[in-house]
This record gives structure tokens, sequence and C-alpha cells, in this order.
């Protein structure tokens, strides 16, 4: 019993700790304390190591010996190469959808765009992130692919860190016009240019990148809350 407890403390201090860093509440670069997650979670520090370990496997935390671990600060070049690892899978995982579409994934791809954009309306900066982000990996559990919904929602939350700055409401709007875009043509069974879309999708996720952003929080109490 108690070794599956500790794994589901670990797990909560893991996606705790993903999202506010996905949802940029936690500044890259930001130390965190063991002792200060342990209190904030009312857990061990034991079990706060392991989670920050599997955090560190998943790229979003740097370990360095004497010093502790550290939000993740990908440079100008990991971005790149984590840009053109999202186009080449996401590309290939858009043909493959097309060529086992059914009415039944475009009502639930259609459902999670109509999601995205009230959370854009909203002007809900953490919800249109995840739920922005979210659209690749559904597509990919509508797949019944696992290991692809897995790898790609890793990749995914190194993107949100890799901006290190809030998404503009007219990029989160215009991503969510895309996504609409690419359903379309998903529905009309159109591979091309349901590829091309795709493609071009995740270009413009990229050129969209700016430094002009809210500086998120150093306060791991704050940044959790």
């Amino acid at each position: 019993m108690m070794p599956t407890m500790e794994a589901s403390s670990t797990a909560l201090i893991v996606q705790a700790l993903t999202k506010a860093i996905v949802e940029h509440r936690l500044q890259p670069g930001s130390k965190l304390a063991e002792q200060k997650l342990a209190d904030h979670f009312g857990v061990s520090r034991t079990l706060v190591r392991q989670a920050l370990l599997q955090l560190s496997q998943h790229q979003l935390i740097t370990l360095e010996p004497a010093r502790g671990a550290f939000v993740a600060a990908p440079s100008v070049a990991e971005a790149k190469q984590v840009f053109a690892v999202r186009r080449m899978l996401e590309t290939e995982m858009t043909r493959a959808f097309v060529r086992q579409v059914t009415p039944a994934k475009i009502k639930a791809l259609r459902e999670h765009v109509a999601q995205e954009k009230l959370a854009v309306q909203r002007e809900d900066a953490p919800g249109r992130t995840e739920l922005l982000g979210d659209f690749h990996v559904r597509m990919a559990e509508l797949m019944g692919n696992d290991v692809l919904a897995q790898l790609l929602s890793q990749l995914i939350s190194r993107c949100a860190l890799i901006t290190l700055m809030y998404q503009t409401s007219r990029a989160a709007e215009h991503s969510n016009e895309e996504h609409v875009d690419i359903v379309k043509a998903l529905a009309a069974k159109d591979e091309d240019l349901s590829v091309r879309l795709m493609n071009e999708h995740l270009l413009h996720v990229e050129e969209n990148l700016t430094f002009d952003r809210k500086i998120p929080t150093n306060d791991i109490s704050m940044a959790l809350s």
C-alpha cells in the first residue's frame, strides 16, 4: 500500500510542477528547493527528489550537482530542434489520421477546438495554453497510439518552456483558427491539404515566439497555487 501511495504522491508533484512550468508560472532558471516543495505538498524530501528526477528525464528541469534543481532554460538551437521533431512527427501523424478518420473522431476534435475558442475568448491564458497544446495530443489519442500521445505530450511541454513567454491573445486566436482549418481538411479526407496545414501551423507557432511577456514568479507557493 505504501509504495502505491508514494507513487501517487510523486505523480501529483510531477503533474503540478509540469503544469506550472508549461503555463509559464515558473520562470526558466528558477531554483526548485526540495524543502520548500516538501513543505508545500506536505511530503518528504525523498518523494520530492523522485519527482524532480522524473522531470529531469522529461527535460523540463536540470539537476546540478551540489546546486540542486532548476527549471530548464533551453538554448535557441534546442528550441529549433524540438520544433523540427514536432513537424516530422505531426505531419506524418496527420497523414495517418486522414487514412483512419471517422465521424466520431472529427466530432471529438471539433468539441476540443470549441473549448479552445472559449478559453481564448475568456482570455484564460493557462487554459488556452493547455488546450492548444492538447489538440495535437488528442489527435494521437484518437488514433489509439498511446506511445505517440506520450511523446507529443513531452515535446509540447518542452515547447511551452522554450517559448519563455506567454502567447499573445492574437497568436492564440490564430492557432485556434488554424486548428479549425485542419479539422475541416481532415473531415474532407484531403490528405495533402491536411498535411500542408499542419506543417504551416507548426511553422507559425515557431515564428510567433516573442520575448514580450509577463515575467513569471519565482515563488514556488504562488506558482503552484
